[in-house]
């Protein structure tokens, strides 16, 4: 039987009574033990320092000790997808996250759950910094099915929490083994790109590429959408769709190339092998020479945090700042040797890059999958009826 069908049988006819969290025989409000401190007076510990978002630290002693929902108070990094998260044990929390937690009845990892699909932007105030206050926070509705049988009750938060923490299990265990997998990656992208003495001849940059500059975005052929009209992309300075500006009708760079960000993520490369549009903030590369630019791409990858920036002002990264960097080209003497070497390399790397990071293949596509059909269950099993009053608020 489906976990869908289960838990229809299991929900059939079963009453729902909604309970503000401020229902003090239902939920406890643990504030009073919050404690904030500054990052310079913390001791360092074992303990993890819960803020708005995330744990932030590790330090000595706690706040709390149990399990416990952490709801960020101000700070939430999105509002649309409030912060939300579960504590189980010793840990410190700072006066950014409301600490709750299920009393007699109210199973937490249930209450964890139901949370992360409430819509928090009715009860926020404060504007810019979106704030929720206790007196709002008090105000937020939770289902407790079957309430009059408090043992069917949890029996059924027990199995939709059971349901629900399994594909939060495939999704952790997914991650996990992206992360080990990245690791790998970058171990044999290190390895396969490091030469000996001899093995390569190094080149400067600038003679191995063109190198020159992003310019103004088109005045008259420019759109924020992309349609039949302007499909060519308008790239700047940023990681992938924030790099993206607009698009317009007519490419400056029609072949396969390197894009090197200038101004804030600087130094991010990319591979880029369909024509585009660049403007300000951004660095392009071609190659002037017989080079692999795909072999260039993963080379340029290994440096792009170690380019020779000043660091008075604002940051930036200027093309004399890089003609001068050096490039290795593997059996500078024998061309056609040379371009199956990088051709080998970019061969092993395009398979682990692939694993790691494509979104349409690999580890990433899974989670993203697995991810999906955890929110699609965790909407159907959560979503109870509400009373026609509120349904219409």
């Amino acid at each position: 039987m489906s976990s869908v069908s289960f838990m229809e049988k299991l929900l059939d006819g079963v009453d729902v009574e909604w309970m503000a969290l401020g229902n003090e025989r239902v939920v406890e409000i643990a504030n009073s033990g919050r404690k904030p401190v500054k990052a310079s007076l913390r001791a360092a510990g074992k303990t993890p320092y819960y803020g708005a978002n995330n744990i932030q630290d590790y330090v000595d002693g706690h706040t709390h000790d149990g399990e416990f929902v952490l709801i960020a108070e101000d700070g939430s990094a999105s509002l649309d997808n409030y912060s939300i998260q579960y504590a189980t044990g010793k840990f410190w929390a700072n006066n950014h996250v409301h600490v709750v937690r299920g009393k007699e009845g109210l199973n937490s990892r249930f209450l964890y759950h139901y949370l992360c699909i409430v819509n928090f932007i009715p009860f926020l105030s404060g504007g810019g910094r979106a704030k929720l206050t206790k007196g709002k926070l008090v105000d937020i509705t939770i289902p407790i099915p079957c309430p009059d049988n408090p043992k069917k009750s949890l029996e059924i938060q027990a199995e939709i929490v059971r349901i629900l923490d399994a594909f939060t299990a495939m999704t952790t265990e997914l991650t996990t083994e992206l992360s080990l997998r990245k690791k790998q990656y970058n171990h044999y992208r290190d390895q396969l790109l490091s030469f000996e003495e001899g093995e390569v001849e190094w080149e400067a940059l600038g003679d191995v590429f063109n190198i020159f500059s992003g310019g103004d975005k088109p005045k008259n052929a420019f759109s924020k959408e992309e349609n039949e009209e302007f499909n060519v992309p308008i790239l700047s300075n940023g990681i992938g769709l924030k790099s993206l500006y607009g698009w317009t009708n007519s490419p400056k760079i029609n072949e396969p190339s390197l894009t090197v960000s200038a101004r804030g993520t600087i130094g991010w490369t990319s591979y880029r092998d369909r024509p585009f549009f660049p403007i300000i903030r951004l660095i392009v590369l071609t190659p002037k020479i017989g080079v692999n630019t795909k072999y260039a791409y993963y080379y340029m990858k290994t440096i792009e945090n170690n380019y020779p920036v000043p660091p008075a002002g604002i940051p930036q990264l200027t093309k004399p700042m890089i003609e001068n960097v050096q490039f290795p080209i593997p059996y500078p003497n024998d061309p056609e040797r040379s371009l199956a070497e990088q051709a080998r390399i970019v061969a092993i790397l395009d398979k682990f890059d692939a694993l790691t990071s494509s979104i349409t293949e690999g580890l990433p596509r899974e989670i993203e999958l697995r991810q999906k059909q955890y929110e699609y269950y965790r909407d159907f099993l959560l979503s109870f009826p509400k009373p026609d009053a509120e349904e219409a608020a």
